[in-house]
């Protein structure tokens, strides 16, 4: 069920039985050449859609505006500070805990959205003790069955931002782009990978320079429509399953 086509009755009613909901979280930032601007809320969006269809569970509107600050100097990039995204979550939790959620599970496809929803729910807690919900945060791609499946297709070649596992995702879900001409990105060593990991790139300015056609080390291009749909099988399993302990915790 998706909570923007239902009744307030029909949510009234679910409650009754479980007060547990999803809210998935993205971006809208680019994603390199053949990758879309909603990549990361796409993704989340047919996950959490294809796990509600196997089970009862309840999917909020994603919340797509998000920090992306290093991506600004790409045309088509919105980015909210993270004070801002952390304030809207709050507000978003609140309004549903008001209705009478006590287990909301965060379903994440954007790196940069850790560090300030870690720092909102820490200060939920702080501020309403036992009062607080329960909060679980997950970014789709750390799943084990999915990351398994990631490093299977794509290897080395995964990478960190323009990711095939991603942009596959979207070209199952929307539509695919192609290019003439499509050449690997240069290859990350581990201490790039690691001093990059959580979406930490420095100034759009010098991020633009850096990666000039937008992919971080991800050849977005050996992307297929078909490990698209093998990824969401697999991440909607994993997400029915972690859900269905959770909201039973």
């Amino acid at each position: 069920m998706n909570l923007k086509t239902i009744s307030s009755q029909e949510v009234a009613d679910y409650l009754k039985s479980c007060t547990g909901v999803v809210l998935p979280t993205g971006s809208l930032e680019q994603h390199g050449p053949v990758g879309l601007i909603g990549t990361d809320a796409i993704c989340v969006e047919a996950i959490a859609q294809s796990a509600s269809e196997q089970s009862s569970m309840l999917v909020a509107p994603v919340l797509s505006y998000a920090p992306a600050q290093f991506n600004l100097g790409f045309a088509g990039t919105i980015s909210l500070s993270a004070e801002t995204f952390a304030k809207v979550f709050t507000e978003i939790t609140t309004s549903l805990m008001r209705s009478g959620f006590n287990r909301i599970y965060v379903l994440n496809g954007h790196g940069a959205n850790l560090a300030p929803l870690k720092s909102a729910v820490h200060d939920l807690y702080l501020k309403l003790d036992d009062a607080s919900p329960t909060v679980k945060i997950r970014n789709w791609w750390d799943f084990p069955q999915v990351n398994a499946l990631r490093q299977q297709l794509y290897g080395d070649w995964e990478g960190l931002h323009g990711t095939p596992s991603e942009v596959a995702i979207t070209q199952d879900a929307v539509r695919t782009i192609t290019r003439a001409s499509a050449s690997p990105p240069q290859q990350l060593s581990v201490e790039e990978l690691r001093e990059a990991a959580g979406d930490y790139h420095g100034p759009a300015s010098q991020h633009r320079k850096t990666f000039a056609d937008g992919r971080v080390g991800s050849y977005s291009e050996l992307a297929e429509p078909e490990h698209g749909a093998r990824l969401v099988e697999v991440a909607a399993n994993a997400l029915v399953e972690e859900f269905r302990a959770f909201v039973s915790d």
